[in-house]
C-alpha cells in the first residue's frame, strides 16, 4: 500500500512538472511581429517573417529593384515550392557589415528533419543587401528563402 502511494506521488509530481514546462514554453513564445526596416537585419527579419506568414506581396517588396528582379508570379511559385522547408528550418540573423550602399549579414540556418534518427544540420551563410533611395533591399539569400535563378543575367 505504501509503495502504491509513493508511486502515485511520483506520478503527480511528474505530471505537474510537465504542465509547468508546457506552460512556460507557451508563455515565453515571442509574438510574431514585424519590426523596423531601418537596418539590413530588420529587413531580413521582416522578409523571413512575411514568408512564414504567407504574405508574399510584402516579401516581394523587399527584393532589390532592377531589371533582373523576377516577376511576382515567378517569385511566389519558387517560394511556394520551398514553403515546406520553412517549418523545418530556423534562421538566425547575425550582425551586418555595411560597406557604403551594400551590406552583408551573417545568416545561420538550422535545418531539422522529422526523422527522429536524423540530426539537425547548421548552415552558415550570408545575405546580401543594397541601399536604394535610403531603403534596404535584399540582393541574395540562402535556400530555402530564395530562388536559385533570381537575378541571374543571361
Amino acid at each position: 500500500m505504501k509503495q502504491d502511494r509513493f508511486l502515485l506521488i511520483i506520478l503527480v509530481v511528474i505530471g505537474l512538472l510537465v504542465i509547468v514546462a508546457v506552460s512556460l514554453f507557451f508563455i515565453q513564445q515571442e509574438p510574431l511581429e514585424y519590426g523596423t526596416e531601418e537596418s539590413p537585419e530588420g529587413v531580413l527579419k521582416n522578409y523571413v517573417l512575411s514568408l512564414q506568414l504567407g504574405d508574399y506581396h510584402r516579401a516581394y517588396n523587399y527584393l532589390q529593384n532592377n531589371d533582373d528582379k523576377p516577376d511576382f508570379n515567378t517569385f511566389q511559385q519558387a517560394l511556394l515550392r520551398n514553403s515546406g522547408e520553412f517549418p523545418r528550418s530556423t534562421i538566425r540573423i547575425g550582425e551586418a557589415v555595411v560597406m557604403g550602399n551594400n551590406s552583408q549579414v551573417d545568416i545561420t540556418i538550422i535545418h531539422t528533419d522529422n526523422d527522429p534518427f536524423s540530426r539537425d544540420w547548421v548552415e552558415n551563410s550570408l545575405a546580401t543587401l543594397t541601399n536604394q533611395d535610403n531603403r534596404w533591399y535584399i540582393v541574395n539569400m540562402p535556400y530555402p528563402y530564395w530562388g536559385w535563378d533570381w537575378y541571374i543575367r543571361e
